[in-house]
């Protein structure tokens, strides 16, 4: 076969060429540290890597995650830890202001240290995250959650969205708890009900008033407010806010459950005829109308037209200052689960995370000693080539004539 002079010249070019890129090939593989570049390299083992690869994308996408969850549910896990102190110190100065030797004085002072309270309190539930964002808004950060008014009433301007991110596959973690369920939705101690009493002569209190009955329970027929009235001699009415009887009048036993519409009652002491009060349904009690009604408890003084039911009063707002702080202890509870889910995931993720990096590096990790005498193998052909295509190139039947 005769062999042309340009077919040579390709051949050599060609042949050259590959072992340049052979060269190359194994530059690159020593200068990355991996075996496997391309899918050319191993196609099976390279699928095997996409995979690992994605699997340590996703977690480190989770741990930034995990990172901003960790950050904020501290945040509030020390806020409702706080808040637990506040109330503590207020419901002790609440006991302490009902110590019949203090004067009006004495009392006024107390009720600007519970004024204090309330505002140190009003500053942790507006209390901001690393971004400016108020925590306790919900889905409202960029508005204050929390107004103070003059006559120490506190009004929520957030709403009740819960805000989530995944911190890991089909887990999500929740980053807030709203403010009207971190201060507002504590439970009324009595119920479901919050009584106010017209006439109060014999200091008689509501204990327990609860729709014990949902089913048989009709607020539309027979609306609340509920109006209890006491006659001689021990006679009991109750009628709703149409004037409709909803418990015929009968003699009223001290401390027995008073039974209408699906709604059971408890009434502490021996009511006087002529007492009369109204139930009016009310699940939640806001803490900070508490803490109001603590402070204008306080700023009567000791001078109240009603003692009797100024007695009554003071236990009522006691009961639901340890209600409120529970409330508190319930929500710090709550931040310490999610805390615990966190860390959880955290461990999980870096474990994950050390398999599949040693995994990866099992398949894609270059054998250096192999690579060089590789690549050095490679610069020999290489070499080997270029001399014979130098020797060959300038050879004529001239040479030898």
């Amino acid at each position: 076969m005769r062999v042309s002079t340009a077919q040579f010249y390709f051949q050599s070019s060609q042949q050259i060429t590959n072992k340049s890129s052979d060269v190359n090939d194994q530059i690159g593989y020593i200068s990355s540290g991996k075996r496997i570049l391309t899918a050319k390299d191993d196609a099976v083992a390279y699928g095997t890597l996409a995979g690992y690869k994605e699997s340590l994308q996703n977690i480190e996408k989770y741990e930034r995650n995990i990172t901003q969850a960790e950050s904020r549910n501290s945040l509030q896990e020390v806020s409702f830890s706080n808040a637990e102190d506040i109330l503590q110190e207020l419901k002790q100065l609440f006991v302490q202001a009902n110590n019949g030797s203090l004067s009006s004085e004495d009392l006024y002072s107390l009720s600007e240290l519970v004024g204090n309270s309330q505002q140190e309190l009003l500053n942790i539930a507006n209390s901001k995250d690393e971004t400016g964002g108020y925590i306790f808004s919900g889905f409202q950060i960029d508005k204050e959650p929390f107004t103070l008014a003059t006559d120490n009433s506190v009004d929520y301007q957030g709403d009740s969205g819960i805000r989530e991110l995944q911190i890991a596959k089909n887990v999500m973690v929740e980053l807030n708890q709203p403010g009207d369920a971190a201060f507002q939705n504590v439970n009324n101690a009595i119920g479901d009900f919050i009584p106010s009493y017209i006439t109060n002569t014999s200091g008689i209190n509501v204990a327990s008033a609860v729709i014990a009955d949902p089913s048989n329970y009709d607020s539309l027929s027979f609306p609340p407010e509920y109006t209890f009235s006491f006659t001689a001699p021990s006679d009991l009415t109750v009628t709703d806010s149409n004037g409709a009887t909803v418990y015929p009048t009968t003699t009223y036993t001290a401390g027995q459950t008073i039974a209408f519409n699906g709604v059971e009652v408890q009434i502490s002491g021996n009511p006087l005829p002529g007492d009369q009060l109204t139930l009016g349904q009310e699940e939640n009690i806001s803490v900070f109308d508490t803490i109001k009604s603590a402070i204008d408890w306080m700023n009567v003084g000791t001078t109240s037209a009603t003692p009797e039911q100024h007695q009554v009063d003071h236990e009522e707002i006691l009961n639901q200052l340890s209600n409120a702080l529970s409330h508190m202890t319930i929500r710090q509870t709550d931040a310490g689960v999610r805390g615990n889910l966190i860390d959880h995931q955290k461990t999980s993720h870096l474990d994950t995370e050390l398999v599949m990096s040693k995994g990866q590096s099992n398949l894609e990790d270059l054998d250096y000693a192999k690579a060089i005498s590789k690549f050095e193998q490679s610069q020999v052909a290489l070499q080997a080539a270029q001399q014979v295509f130098v020797k060959i190139k300038d050879l004529s039947l001239f040479n030898y004539i």
